[in-house]
């Protein structure tokens, strides 16, 4: 039930979760930017190294990324040393993004520090509020998802 007085209306409810987004946001970027990475680079090297070797089709979904956007990230990351794209061996005509043992390394080392920092910009919740957050806003997204 909301705390009497809150206002509920849609516009609010969006304004709120808008300016609670933004200050997270804040922290993330400081964190990613302390790292020298782009956020781009970071976010391709965090999903492969969380979701293991993918196309860059799918990298690119996966971190919101265009295709030109993806392909240029994936490309200053291949001469950098950090990925590779290898091909697929159940299509020929496909590409698999992998992490380089360089690239492995670098975003375990970066991803630590950024769990650290996130950690304290949602340190005013507590673990058992953070999975209630998490579950509304999945319910919340999924239902506006839903009215496209």
């Amino acid at each position: 039930m909301a705390p009497q007085g809150s206002e509920t209306t849609g516009v609010h409810v969006w304004l709120v979760l808008w300016k609670a987004q933004r200050a997270v946001d804040v922290h993330a970027r400081r964190s990613i930017a302390e790292s020298g990475m782009c956020g781009s680079d970071f976010g391709v090297l965090e999903a492969l190294l969380h979701k293991g070797p993918m196309p860059v089709n799918v990298i690119g979904a996966k971190v919101l990324l265009t295709s030109g956007s993806i392909t240029t990230a994936v490309d200053r990351l291949e001469r950098r040393g950090l990925v590779e794209r290898k091909s697929d061996p159940n299509d020929r005509r496909a590409r698999i993004v992998h992490l380089t043992e360089a690239g492995h390394e670098l975003i375990v080392r970066l991803f630590e520090k950024h769990e650290r920092d996130m950690e304290r910009a949602v340190s005013g919740l507590t673990p058992a509020e953070r999975g209630f957050l998490v579950d509304l806003l999945r319910r919340l997204g999924r239902g506006a998802e839903g009215l496209r």
